[in-house]
C-alpha cells in the first residue's frame, strides 16, 4: 500500500470523527441565548475535540510528508491511532451529560492517553523503516514534547476524581502545546535540516 493511500484513509476518518462529534450538539428549543447554556458544556469539549483532531490530523500529515515507506505494522499502528480518536464523540456525549462528573472527564482524558501513545507507536513503526540519516529520523529526535504529553495526560486523568476543572486544565495544555505543526518535521520536508 502506498502512503498517499493510508493518507488518503485517515484523512476521511478525521473527517468523520469531526462530523459524528458535532452531531452530539443538540439545538434549543428556545429562541433566546439563555438556552444555549445547558449546551455549553458539550459544545466546549466538542471544541476541545475539535482542536485534537485537527492537531493529530495536521500532525499525522507531516509525519508521513517524511515518511517514505510503510510496512503492515505501520498500517495497523495507524488503526491504533484511528480507533483512540473514533473514541472522541463518545466522551464528549458523555462529558455533556454531566460535565461535573469525574469519571467522563477522566474516561477522556483515558481516551486522549490511548491517542497520545497510539501516535508514539506509530512514529516508533515508521522509525523502524527508516535509516537513522533519514528525514523523517532527524526529525523526529527525541520527542520531548510527545512524552511530556504522555506525563501530563497522566496526571489529568489522576485530577479528575479530585477536580475535573484541573483535569480540563492539563487537557487544554497539553493541545495548547501541540497547535501548531511540530518545526522539527516541517524544517527537514523543507530541507532546512534539523
Amino acid at each position: 500500500m502506498s502512503k498517499g493511500r493510508l493518507e488518503a484513509f485517515s484523512d476521511g476518518v478525521f473527517a468523520i470523527i469531526i462530523t459524528i462529534t458535532v452531531l452530539d450538539i443538540k439545538a434549543p428549543a428556545a429562541g433566546n441565548l439563555a438556552a444555549l447554556e445547558p449546551v455549553l458544556p458539550v459544545f466546549l469539549s466538542y471544541v476541545l475535540s475539535f482542536v485534537y483532531v485537527g492537531i493529530y490530523w495536521n500532525n499525522h500529515h507531516h509525519l508521513l510528508q517524511a515518511t517514505e515507506h510503510i510496512s503492515g505494522k505501520v498500517l495497523w499502528a495507524n488503526l491504533h491511532l484511528l480507533f483512540w480518536l473514533t473514541l472522541a464523540p463518545f466522551a464528549v456525549a458523555w462529558i455533556g451529560q454531566d460535565y461535573r462528573a469525574a469519571a467522563p472527564v477522566a474516561v477522556y482524558g483515558v481516551i486522549l492517553l490511548g491517542a497520545a501513545v497510539a501516535y508514539y507507536i506509530l512514529t516508533r513503526a515508521l522509525l523502524t523503516h527508516h535509516t537513522k540519516e533519514s528525514a523523517l529520523s532527524r526529525a523526529v529526535g527525541k520527542d520531548t514534547k510527545g512524552i511530556l504529553s504522555l506525563a501530563i495526560y497522566v496526571v489529568g486523568i489522576s485530577l479528575a476524581f479530585v477536580s475535573v476543572w484541573a483535569a480540563d486544565a492539563c487537557y487544554v495544555a497539553v493541545a495548547v502545546m501541540w497547535l501548531l505543526p511540530d518545526p522539527r518535521i516541517e524544517r527537514v520536508v523543507h530541507g532546512d535540516g534539523v
